[in-house]
C-alpha cells in the first residue's frame, strides 16, 4: 500500500495565499502574437463543474508529461474524483482508489523538480527575484539561475524550476521525492513552498474558475466532484475538438501585457500576476 500523498499537508505551513489577479484588459495583438499548441500536449478535462483545458510542459518535466499522456490515452483518469481539495491551495485527483493512497500499475517516477535551461531556451518576459531570473517557458511560469552562470557549468545550462502559480499542474507524491505515480493537482492559488519540491508539468489554459469551484474538503465531502473524461486534444474527433490559440509568451503583445501588470503591481509583482490570454472556439 502506498503512503498517503502529502501535498495537502503543506497547506498547514502557509501564512498567506496570494490570489491570482488577471489584467483587466488585454492589449491589441497581431496574428503573430498567437500560437497553436501541440495537440499532443493539450489535456481536455471534462468535469461535473465544467471544462478545464491545460497545456503540458515537456521541456520542464518530460518523463511526467509522458506518464500523463500514457495514462490519459489508456482512459485511466476517466471518472476519478477530486478527493482532496484545499481552498487557497490546490485540488488533487488521479487516484484510482480516490483516497490519496493509490496509483497506477506503472513504476514510480524520478522527480523532475528542476530542469536544465540553455541558450536555446530563453526566458520569455524575463524579470528578477533576488539574483535569480523569472519568466515563462511556454505557459509555465518559472524561476531560473542567472543565464550568465551557464559559462561555468559543464553542460552550459542552468537550473530552472516551475512556479506553483494558479492553474499550474503539479505531480503529487509521498514523502519520498521519487514516489510520483499517477496523482496530480491543480493549483487554486499561488503556493511558493512547492517550488523545487514538487514536479510542475503544465498549466491550465482555461477553467481556473472550474478548478476554484471544485468542492473543498480533506477528504472532500461526498458526492465528490470528478473528472468525467480526460483526453488529449489530438485524440478527440475532429468535430468535437476545440480550436485553441494561446498568446505566445515570447511575443511583443505578451511582453506589453506583462509590463502593464508589473507597473500596476509595483514591488509585489511576480510572474503569477500575468494571465496568459487564450482563444478557444
Amino acid at each position: 500500500m502506498k503512503l498517503a500523498y502529502s501535498v495537502a499537508a503543506l497547506a498547514l505551513l502557509a501564512t498567506t495565499a496570494v490570489a491570482h489577479t488577471a489584467s483587466a484588459q488585454t492589449p491589441p495583438a497581431q496574428v503573430g502574437d498567437w500560437r497553436t499548441p501541440d495537440p499532443q500536449n493539450v489535456l481536455v478535462i471534462e468535469t461535473n463543474k465544467g471544462r478545464i483545458i491545460a497545456e503540458l510542459s515537456p521541456q520542464a518535466a518530460p518523463a511526467h508529461v509522458a506518464r500523463i499522456r500514457e495514462l490519459t490515452q489508456a482512459g485511466f483518469y476517466d471518472g476519478l474524483t477530486f478527493f482532496r481539495v484545499i481552498d487557497s491551495f490546490m485540488a488533487q485527483t488521479g487516484d484510482p482508489d480516490n483516497t490519496g493512497a493509490g496509483g497506477s500499475d506503472k513504476p514510480d517516477m524520478t522527480a523532475e523538480f528542476t530542469f536544465r535551461r540553455g541558450a536555446d531556451t530563453p526566458l520569455a518576459t524575463p524579470g528578477k527575484t533576488g539574483s535569480n531570473e523569472t519568466g515563462f517557458v511556454g505557459v509555465l511560469p518559472v524561476t531560473s539561475q542567472p543565464a550568465a552562470l551557464a559559462v561555468m557549468t559543464a553542460d552550459r545550462k542552468v537550473a530552472t524550476w516551475g512556479n506553483f502559480c494558479p492553474g499550474v499542474l503539479g505531480m503529487a507524491r509521498a514523502s519520498n521525492p521519487d514516489s510520483a505515480n499517477s496523482q496530480f493537482f491543480f493549483m487554486r492559488q499561488y503556493y511558493a513552498s512547492l517550488d523545487k519540491t514538487y514536479t510542475a508539468f503544465g498549466r491550465a489554459l482555461s477553467g481556473l474558475d472550474v478548478i476554484r469551484a471544485i468542492k473543498v474538503g480533506e477528504p472532500a465531502p461526498d458526492p465528490q466532484d470528478r473528472m468525467i473524461s480526460v483526453r488529449l486534444l489530438a485524440d478527440l474527433p475532429a468535430d468535437k475538438r476545440p480550436s485553441v490559440q494561446v498568446m505566445d509568451t515570447r511575443g511583443p503583445a505578451f511582453a506589453a501585457l506583462a509590463a502593464k501588470r508589473r507597473a500596476e503591481m509595483g514591488a509585489s509583482f511576480s510572474n503569477c500576476d500575468v494571465e496568459i490570454p487564450v482563444q478557444i472556439k
